[in-house]
């Protein structure tokens, strides 16, 4: 650069020097006009020479030189086409070298028509440096996940998961790193457009979504990783699943960002191990679900995981965690899908998605008797009656507010029931669990709803079978909950066959008909209220009419069993009277002598 400059600097002093001299020839050739004319000096005015004339139209054969001489200015010209030939070499020289000093890997048009053209324009605005041209970059091949999955070696794979463990034996975390490095590696080539996952989750049904993307990973290195996977301990894999599901929220975020942050939606570029990401979390969570499980209290409470936008991906590590295990899969469902079902912000869109998952779940093979055989999981009750209070409510609406997807749950409603109320009958779990389903259905049935009033008051009544304490626990909550205490004994009443017959015993029904009628005699005579009243009588009465077919119950079936007894006796005495005498008929039926 600076001997290109200096170059320019030297041939504009050499113009300099050359007009200086030409300058000083003609002041020498006038004093020397002035000499040779003794003393007269010619008077010039130069403001009347610098107006221009008028250029006259050229005649042919007219030379416009003065005096017709052709070659008076021949000499100036070359000399100055001269230089301008050196100037704009050396400007040339110069932008080459700006170029390649401030670029030196980029690649420049070998074309010398453009350059020159380029030089050209430059030198006519002004300008001493060429336009940069930026080369094209050359275009990268696409590659399909089904391509990049195809070029991972079982064996390689292999080799490097008994290289790190091996190496990072006491570090399971960082052993869990290289691992979805691998991948990472593996499935770097993979483009955004081959990849579309954000799309691809918002535009595809669940079942669908249940293969994506290891239905393109191979049975091998499926079966390879997931039997190195079972080795790892469970705190090191629900770290590890925290890592990875994070680092799909942090993606999603991206886009997110991209697109409420600019008019036009431009989609960034993902990570360059996304897909990797993608596979590696539906592994693990397939081969350990319950480090699924051990995230809930985190997935639950941190409003990061929360979210329409992130719906999609929590629906979908789930149905990976139920490929694994259906019962963890219908366990994350009841713990963290059902509550947003419940809540008011949930649009029809997410409760799609909701029921989807769980449609899929109840849908697969042998689901029934596998959800039934882990209702009780660890001590824990997969639908606990909390949740059964959210379903009963969700399937039994009030008329008003019923949707298109209220069928969907009556249709799931029978199977879940029958998950939230299997047990052991007569255990100490399976009482206490009564207990508390008992204090959710009578307040559900005291809601003014004619179909989860019904509903309830029959789960209710089911609790009374389960657990004598139920019934003492209906006493305390009798006169506050009145609708539904009135309900309740009116179903026991008008199916009195039906229920009584399912009650292991019907001693604590007794007493407590007993004590609902000494509590209705009190509040009846001081009730002002008219519709209160009548609830009251209408309890008496139910109360009232049970206690009779108690108290006849016994006694009825007592004369029924004597009456047969003798019946037979009779039939038998008849038939061989002649042949047996008394003392052998009192022996045979083992009775005293005296009878």
């Amino acid at each position: 650069m600076d001997e290109n400059s200096a170059l320019i600097q030297q041939i504009l002093r050499e113009q300099q020097e050359e007009e200086g001299g030409s300058q000083a020839a003609n002041r020498g050739s006038a004093h020397k006009e002035k000499d040779e004319g003794h003393g007269w000096q010619t008077v010039s005015y130069p403001k009347r020479h610098r107006k221009a004339a008028k250029p006259q139209p050229e005649r042919p054969g007219h030379d416009a030189r003065p005096n017709g001489d052709a070659d008076v200015f021949r000499s100036i010209e070359l000399h100055a086409e001269e230089r301008r030939r050196r100037v704009l070499e050396a400007q040339a020289a110069a932008a080459a070298a700006v170029g390649a000093g401030a670029g030196g890997s980029k690649r420049y048009s070998d074309d010398e028509d453009d350059s020159d053209a380029e030089v050209a324009g430059a030198v006519e605005n002004g300008r001493g440096e060429a336009r940069k041209v930026r080369p094209k970059k050359p275009k990268k091949p696409k590659v399909t996940v089904a391509e990049a999955a195809a070029k991972i070696d079982a064996g390689h794979l292999s080799a490097f998961l008994a290289d790190i463990t091996a190496s990072y034996e006491s570090q399971q975390d960082i052993q869990l790193m290289r691992f979805a490095d691998y991948f990472g590696r593996a499935f770097a080539s993979v483009g955004s457009a081959q990849f579309p996952w954000l799309k691809i989750f918002k535009e595809s049904p669940v079942v669908k979504l249940v293969d994506i993307p290891l239905s393109h990973i191979s049975e091998d290195i499926y079966r390879t990783s997931v039997d190195w996977l079972s080795q790892k301990t469970p705190e090191a894999l629900g770290s590890f699943v925290s890592w990875l599901l994070d680092s799909i929220l942090a993606d999603l975020t991206s886009h997110l960002g991209a697109v409420k942050g600019s008019k036009k939606v431009v989609q960034p570029a993902p990570s360059k191990s996304l897909v990797a990401i993608f596979a590696v979390l539906a592994m693990v969570v397939r081969r350990k679900p319950d480090a699924l499980i051990s995230l809930l209290p985190v997935v639950k409470e941190n409003p990061k995981y929360v979210g329409q936008d992130k719906l999609p991906i929590i629906v979908w590590v789930i149905l990976q965690a139920s490929q694994g295990d259906l019962v963890v899969g219908l366990y994350m469902w009841v713990h963290l899908l059902l509550p947003l079902l419940c809540g008011k912000s949930c649009n029809p869109q997410s409760r799609d998605l909701i029921l989807q998952l769980v449609e899929r779940m109840l849908s697969s093979p042998k689901a029934r008797p596998i959800i039934l055989n882990g209702a009780i999981r660890k001590g824990e009750r997969l639908i606990p009656p909390a949740s059964l209070d959210q379903l009963m409510k969700v399937t039994f609406p009030a008329p008003s507010t019923r949707v298109k997807a209220t069928e969907r749950f009556e249709a799931i409603y029978p199977t879940l029931k029958e998950v939230a109320l299997a047990g052991s009958s007569g255990s100490k779990a399976m009482k206490q669990v009564a207990l508390q389903i008992s204090n959710y259905a009578i307040k559900a049935a005291g809601e003014g709803i004619p179909d989860l009033s019904n509903e309830a008051s029959n789960i209710f009544i089911w609790c009374l079978s389960q657990n004598n304490e139920c019934y003492k626990h209906w006493d305390k909550l009798y006169l506050d909950n009145l609708d539904a205490s009135v309900l309740i004994l009116q179903k026991l009443s008008d199916d009195w066959r039906i229920h009584s017959s399912k009650q292991p015993s019907l001693d604590p029904l007794r007493e407590t008909l007993k004590l609902f009628r000494q509590k209705n005699e009190k509040a009846l005579a001081k009730e002002d209220n008219a519709a209160h009243y009548a609830l009251l009588r209408d309890a008496d009465k139910y109360c009232k009419s049970m206690l009779g077919r108690l108290s006849k119950g016994p006694g009825c079936v007592k004369s029924l069993i004597v009456l047969a007894i003798l019946a037979l006796i009779a039939a038998v005495v008849l038939q061989n009277i002649e042949s047996w005498d008394l003392n052998k008929l009192l022996e045979k039926f083992n009775l005293p002598q005296n009878f």
